[in-house]
């Protein structure tokens, strides 16, 4: 498959997913700064395709969404990585307000701030919402749970959190020239470094796909994949890759990856070939032979199948 700049590179890498993660570039983000004193609480709608990070940078509240309720306090990091309602409130018995009627005031296209005076107990939190590319991003992404939280506790060795914290705190607090892209910066960086975090602590990231990344057998064929996907691989040479029969290795892909090893290979192929389509202009017979397809129709029939769209479709969207 023929390289562009733009096309996502996997090279050598001991880290199974490293790649991945460097991967994700965030394409969107929105940042609300928000003073709460109690009595308050926030509904905040779905947002598919999103995560959701919120900082308590001081004082005490609860978050509640579908299936939990967590009490956080000081210091706390919760990231929503499948962007779904949930809320946020000073007490259990508070009523929620949705976001968007709370009173936010927008100051920038990406940046808003929230008041809400009294006398209770006052909270601050940094709320974000960050939107990566969906394509690389859901094979790491999809796996996540609905809610990963770390308490201060949790990372109170890790210099690199402790330090990114004071210092989005510090640009909170002033907003001086420069502080929203810093912000941003720094909140994408401490993103990243959550997910590394959790891939590393939480017994979660040793199933399903994570498990099979980390697989010292499944591992180095889909390390393979990645890496040359243009190599005309079949179920029996990947097997051979990972030193094992055709049958227990099809049988044990199939089980901690979720899919077979061929529609993987075929998911894989299609998006780079997405990528190769939104960066530069590439005879559409090229990609199919490179996907494994003989003619333009049947790779078409399967684009769109994976990604969701026809080739033309995504020529179109990229075009100037």
């Amino acid at each position: 498959m023929t390289d562009t700049i733009n096309s996502p590179v996997f090279p050598a890498n001991n880290d199974p997913f490293g790649p991945f993660i460097e991967q994700l570039k965030p394409q969107n983000s929105l940042y609300c700064f928000s003073t709460l004193a109690a009595p308050w609480g926030l509904a905040l709608p779905a947002m598919p395709g999103r995560l959701m990070l919120h900082v308590v940078m001081s004082g005490d509240c609860l978050i509640t969404t579908e299936t939990s309720q967590l009490a956080l306090s000081a210091g706390a990091l919760v990231l929503i990585p499948h962007g779904k309602g949930h809320s946020l409130k000073s007490a259990a018995h508070v009523r929620d307000v949705p976001f968007f009627d709370s009173g936010v005031k927008q100051l920038s296209p990406n940046l808003e701030v929230l008041d809400i005076p009294g006398s209770g107990e006052t909270t601050k939190l940094i709320c974000s919402v960050v939107s990566f590319d969906p394509l690389i991003g859901h094979y790491l992404l999809d796996q996540l749970p609905e809610v990963i939280c770390l308490t201060a506790d949790d990372y109170q060795d890790q210099a690199w959190l402790t330090s990114t914290l004071e210092l989005i705190k510090r640009e909170a607090t002033d907003l001086a020239a420069g502080s929203e892209t810093i912000i941003t910066r720094l909140a994408e960086i401490m993103l990243i470094q959550l997910l590394r975090y959790w891939l590393n602590n939480d017994p979660l990231a040793n199933e399903g796909w994570f498990a099979a990344m980390r697989d010292s057998r499944i591992g180095a064929a889909l390390k393979a994949i990645h890496q040359q996907p243009e190599e005309k691989w079949t179920v029996e040479s990947l097997a051979a890759i990972a030193c094992m029969s055709r049958s227990a290795f099809a049988a044990r892909f199939t089980e901690l990856v979720g899919t077979s090893a061929k529609n993987y290979l075929t998911e894989w192929r299609l998006t780079l070939a997405y990528y190769q389509l939104k960066s530069v202009k590439v005879p559409l017979i090229e990609l199919a032979l490179n996907c494994g397809y003989e003619s333009e129709a049947a790779f078409s029939r399967a684009f769109k199948r994976v990604i969701g769209m026809s080739p033309s479709q995504v020529e179109r969207s990229t075009a100037w």
